[in-house]
C-alpha cells in the first residue's frame, strides 16, 4: 500500500514548526520516520500534513549545562554513540544506542522520536526513567518541562499535547564513580527487546549508596522498579540482594504474549536482565572507584 495524499512542510525553526502544528488539522511531526512512515504506508496513520523537523538545527546536539546533560530531540542515535561528552558523563546512553536497530536505523533514528512515540518496546523510555530525565515540550502557548516519571501514560500514549513538540531531553549528570548497564535480550540483531533492564548504580565500598532501575517491554509502558531499588539502597550488594531485587522487579511486570515469548517467559527474562545489569553495573562502579 501507499500513503494517502498529504502536504509536506519543512520548517527551519521550532517556532515555525509549532505554528504549523497549531494551525494545521490532522498534522503529524516527522523525525527519523521509522515508526510513522510504515504506519502511513499501511494507512494506520493518515495525516493530511507532514511537518518534517530534520531541518531544524536547534533541535540537534549534546551539551553540558551546569550539572545537566541537554540533548536535542532530533539528535540521532549515531550522534549519541560518537559523543565524547556522553562517554565521560553518561555512558549508559551510548550503550543503549548501540543496541538499537542497525547502522541504517541509528543514522536516521532520533532520541526524541524514540521517546515521543510511546512504544514500551523502545529502548530509551526505560533508560530515561533510570536516569531521572525530564523532557522540554514547546508549543505556541509556551514551554513546559515534564519528568520522565510522569511522561509515559500508556502504550503509544505520552504527556505530549497535540500542539506540542518535544525539543530537548535533560538528564542530571550521574554521580562520579557510578556504574551503569543496559542489559537487553532480543531474538536477533536489530530487534526490539524481549525484555531489558537499565541500571545506574553508585557504591560506597560494597554498600549501595544509590541505584535506579528501568525495565523495557514488560508492561504497557516502560517501568521504574522503585521497590527493587529501595530493597537495595543502603545495604551491601550481595548476590542474595541482587536476586531479591530481581524478584521484586519481576513483580511489577505485566507483559503481553507475542512472538517473543509467553507472559511467564518475559517476566522471567526481566528478572534475568535485572540481575545481569546490576552485576555489570557493580563491576563497572568498582573499576571506576579503583581508578579514582
Amino acid at each position: 500500500m501507499i500513503p494517502r495524499p498529504f502536504e509536506y512542510h519543512a520548517p527551519s525553526s521550532v517556532d515555525a514548526a509549532a505554528a504549523l502544528l497549531a494551525t494545521l488539522s490532522e498534522a503529524k511531526l516527522l523525525a527519523g520516520g521509522h515508526s510513522l512512515l510504515p504506519l502511513m504506508k499501511l494507512r494506520f496513520a493518515e495525516p493530511a500534513h507532514l511537518i518534517d523537523l530534520n531541518r531544524i538545527d536547534a533541535l540537534k546536539g549534546i551539551r553540558l549545562k551546569g550539572n545537566e546533560i541537554r540533548i536535542g530531540a532530533m539528535t540521532s542515535e549515531n550522534d549519541l554513540i560518537g559523543s565524547a561528552l556522553l562517554t565521560q558523563h553518561c555512558p549508559l546512553l551510548i550503550e543503549t544506542a548501540r543496541l538499537i536497530g542497525d547502522p541504517q536505523v541509528r543514522y536516521r533514528g532520533t532520541v526524541g522520536g524514540d521517546i515521543s512515540h510511546g512504544d514500551p518496546g523502545n529502548d530509551h523510555p526505560a533508560v530515561m526513567l533510570c536516569l531521572g530525565a525530564s523532557f522540554v515540550l514547546k508549543s505556541g502557548r509556551g514551554e513546559r518541562i515534564v519528568p520522565a516519571s510522569g511522561f509515559f501514560l500508556g502504550t503509544y500514549a505520552t504527556a505530549i499535547e497535540l500542539d506540542e513538540i518535544l525539543t530537548e531531553i535533560r538528564i542530571p549528570v550521574p554521580a562520579k564513580g557510578s556504574g551503569c548497564c543496559y542489559a537487553k535480550l532480543k531474538r536477533k540483531t536489530g530487534d526490539f527487546a524481549t525484555a531489558a533492564a537499565a541500571v545506574q548504580l553508585l557504591l560506597e565500598g560494597e554498600t549501595v549508596r544509590d541505584v535506579s532501575i528501568g525495565l523495557t517491554n514488560v508492561g504497557p509502558t516502560a517501568l521504574k522498579a522503585v521497590d527493587a531499588e529501595n530493597q537495595l539502597r543502603g545495604r551491601p550488594l550481595s548476590e542474595a540482594a541482587i536476586l531479591e531485587a530481581a524478584r521484586i522487579a519481576m513483580g511489577i511486570c505485566d507483559p503481553v504474549e507475542d512472538l517473543r515469548g509467553s507472559v511467564e517467559y518475559k517476566i522471567a527474562m526481566a528478572g534475568e536482565m535485572t540481575q545481569r545489569a546490576l552485576r555489570v553495573a557493580a563491576t563497572r562502579a568498582r573499576a571506576g572507584a579503583a581508578r579514582s
